[in-house]
């Protein structure tokens, strides 16, 4: 579910900005078939954002493995922490809002059953009338009186209309929709829209290419030698009713756009650049929605997907809480409680489960007389090498609630030294960014285990090192 909601979050998005960018800047200019090209492909381009996936990093920042070292100061590369994202975030809220939920899915279900209704209609109306064929289409003459309109491959037709002044003009308009096939355009805008039926750029946009559309028509008929302000008096005279909403029309409702862009002069080819402002505007979602880090994906699962389970705990004499029941519920408490850094889990010969709170383990501060070393022959070691003190550090360390909250991001430099005995100490914050960020970059680092110890000609030494936690909110 909240793969869906995070489609229609990211491709409403982007409908919306490219929709205002056309309207804006566009709409008016007399290049129509690249106009066309615009709203197509930012149908196609929001639809197939949310899919798009590109990493400008590593996947983890712990694979890093680069070490700096300077004459100053012994500089580890930088460990990335990153919180929830802003598309996280709202999905988790909407989901969290059932109401919302079903009133976006009764929307999508009466969108898409009125636009089924009217593909059955269309098919009624082919049925029940008069078709003949022609060379690329097909002709449908309708008893009612109405102005021609498309559909398809098909040409509807009043049959009280035949013998009037431009009917020849009104198919001409009518094939046009057809060879530019405007009709699929329109029945993809029709999925579309039921899927962003809230959105009002949906609409917008649902408007504009209809428009477009109708422009187009009317460009193809004037280039092919009819007379400008004749055509003009044949919109002006034709009064459409009872048009079916899939279909083109020859008199939609846009008759009096049409006209002024009839007679507007033909845009400046420089305007051809606006078109760049959408293809900025699609480099930045994709910026923003598909070069995201994905290290908060267990985290996010662990949010979503937060069962009840049922338990009985016991609190003992010694501090520690005796946990009871149901082995699904068991190995439940356990999975959810075994990266929690305030508690730990332990089991007895019995086989009995307790949750105990951890120990806050004071500092190490060595003596103000201990000779501290920046580099040293035998540089200090993390068991395991660096790659496994990344892992340490992005394995548990946290993204403070309080600074995701309110945005806080930034790198925090701690310094600590690893001393003679591998023990890390005197850890303080070098540079830091909030008091949140900066407790818990502290807090990690003291919680390293120990390192084999830096030598100097062949004695074990005390030598500092600075590593950089970047906590990034994308």
């Amino acid at each position: 579910m909240h793969t869906t909601v995070n489609f229609i979050l990211e491709s409403g998005i982007s409908l919306s900005l490219l929709a205002t960018i056309y309207v804006i800047f566009l709409r008016r200019e007399t290049f129509f078939r690249l106009n066309r090209f615009f709203l197509l492909g930012s149908l196609f381009f929001s639809v197939a954002l949310p899919f798009l996936k590109f990493r400008i990093y590593e996947p983890q920042p712990v694979l890093l493995s680069e070490v700096t070292v300077t004459p100053y100061r012994n500089l580890l590369e930088a460990v990335t922490v990153y919180g929830q994202d802003f598309s996280v975030t709202v999905e988790q809220t909407i989901l969290s809002t059932t109401l919302l939920i079903w009133i976006y899915l009764a929307g999508l279900l009466l969108f898409f059953a009125i636009f089924f209704y009217r593909v059955i209609r269309i098919g009624f109306v082919i049925r029940k009338n008069e078709v003949r064929k022609s060379d690329s289409f097909k002709l449908v003459f309708l008893e009612k009186e109405c102005s021609p309109f498309s559909f398809l491959n098909y040409v509807f037709v009043s049959r009280p209309l035949q013998n009037s002044d431009g009917y020849d003009r009104m198919i001409a308009h009518e094939i046009e929709h057809i060879k530019q096939g405007h009709s699929f355009d329109v029945l993809i805008l029709e999925v579309l829209t039921a899927f962003q039926w809230f959105n009002p750029f949906m609409w917008m946009l649902r408007r504009a290419i209809r428009e477009n559309h109708e422009f187009l028509a009317d460009h193809a008929v004037l280039t092919s030698g009819v007379n400008r302000g004749y055509y003009k008096k044949l919109l002006l005279n034709q009064f459409a009713g009872g048009q079916l909403v899939l279909t083109n029309n020859f008199n939609y409702s846009l008759i009096k756009n049409r006209i002024k862009m009839m007679s507007k002069i033909k845009s400046p080819k420089i305007a051809h650049v606006k078109i760049i402002l959408g293809v900025l505007t699609a480099v930045a979602l994709i910026i923003m929605f598909a070069c995201e880090q994905k290290e908060t994906v267990e985290q996010e699962q662990q949010m979503i997907d937060n069962e009840t389970i049922t338990i009985k705990s016991t609190l003992l004499d010694d501090g520690r809480m005796k946990i009871e029941g149901t082995f699904e519920d068991m190995e439940e408490f356990k999975k959810r409680y075994s990266d929690v850094n305030s508690f730990k889990i332990e089991t007895d010969s019995l086989g009995n489960i307790f949750l105990v709170q951890k120990k806050e383990e004071v500092p190490k501060i060595l003596d103000s007389e201990e000779q501290i070393f920046f580099i040293v022959e035998d540089m200090p070691e993390f068991p395991g090498g660096e790659l496994e003190l990344r892992k340490f550090i992005a394995n548990n360390i946290e993204y403070p609630k309080a600074a995701q909250e309110n945005g806080v991001q930034g790198r925090v430099y701690v310094t600590f030294v690893v001393d003679k005995n591998g023990e890390v100490a005197n850890a303080k914050i070098a540079r830091g960014v909030d008091p949140a960020l900066d407790k818990e970059a502290l807090r990690v680092v003291n919680s390293l285990p120990k390192w084999i110890p830096g030598k100097q000609r062949g004695q074990s030494v005390n030598v500092s090192y600075t590593v950089p936690i970047n906590f990034a909110l994308q």
